[in-house]
């Protein structure tokens, strides 16, 4: 389910069944030389969180993704985020990025960390391919939250 009118609708009615948060976390680098980097990284994250959210629909709710720079004073960052998306209730909570600073943010919920993968010159065929294997390494990190 994606964040928005028609999803919500769909969210109120089987908010029961819908128990997981999912959380696109983008570094939006700043640097002139950074720039296209940065935009390979947020091309290949928002491709991943919207093949996720076509494969769990119905279990989970994907947030529109929670942009910062490299200036962002991530742990204050965490702290807000962990206090307001509680209030939300959700049983699980993942926040998806390929910023590895992250790895070391003390968070409310579980962070998944993938290198990022240029996706630009690939024909559509070979990126589905791409992203179907990189939701096949997350998989195991949902299930294992899901039985729990």
């Amino acid at each position: 389910m994606n964040w928005n009118s028609q999803d919500m609708d769909t969210y109120f009615q089987q908010k029961d069944y819908i128990d997981t948060l999912l959380v696109p976390l983008l570094k939006l680098e700043t640097a002139p030389e950074a720039l296209k980097g940065s935009s390979s990284a947020t091309e290949f994250l928002m491709h991943l969180s919207s093949f996720i959210e076509t494969q769990f629909r119905g279990r989970m709710m994907v947030l529109p993704p929670f942009t910062y720079t490299q200036s962002t004073n991530l742990q204050e960052m965490s702290n807000v985020l962990s206090k307001d998306l509680q209030l939300m209730d959700f049983k699980h909570i993942f926040y998806l990025t390929t910023d590895r600073t992250w790895t070391d943010v003390e968070i409310e919920g579980e962070i998944i960390w993938l290198p990022s993968i240029p996706l630009e010159s690939m024909d559509k065929q070979l990126r589905n391919t791409v992203i179907e294997d990189q939701l096949r390494q997350v998989l195991p990190l949902f299930t294992k939250k899901w039985t729990e």
